[in-house]
């Protein structure tokens, strides 16, 4: 399955952006689906995920309450809400695909390229 993050862009702290994950070639409701980031000089973390079906969410601590994540299966599509935007947010923002929902990067088979988010403090 390939994928294709967009959505990234500047934000000020405290404001909002949504982030897109559109996915090709065979069908997203396949996987589970996950939002990773890394920050300049740090490892990739993850940031949120959501099962095959949508009814399942979950999430790192450091984003719990401010971002949420969800899929439209028809369009083949996962977001990311990302509220109350924090400076330490800043980070080029993957989404990603496999067979479960991890903290462990390695547990995803397919990744799209990141979509830089930069938060002015």
């Amino acid at each position: 399955v390939q994928l294709q993050a967009s959505g990234g862009g500047l934000v000020q702290a405290g404001g909002s952006l949504s982030l897109s994950c559109a996915a090709s070639g065979r069908t997203a409701s396949n996987y589970n689906m996950a939002w990773l980031r890394q920050a300049p000089g740090k490892e990739r973390e993850f940031v949120a995920g959501i099962n095959r079906s949508g009814s399942s969410a979950y999430y790192a601590d450091s984003v719990k309450g401010r971002f949420t994540i969800q899929r439209d299966n028809a369009k083949n599509t996962v977001y990311l809400r990302m509220n109350s935007l924090k400076f330490e947010d800043t980070a080029v923002y993957y989404c990603a695909a496999g067979p479960f929902i991890s903290d462990s990067i390695s547990e995803y088979n397919y990744w799209g390229q990141g979509t830089l988010v930069t938060v002015s403090s």
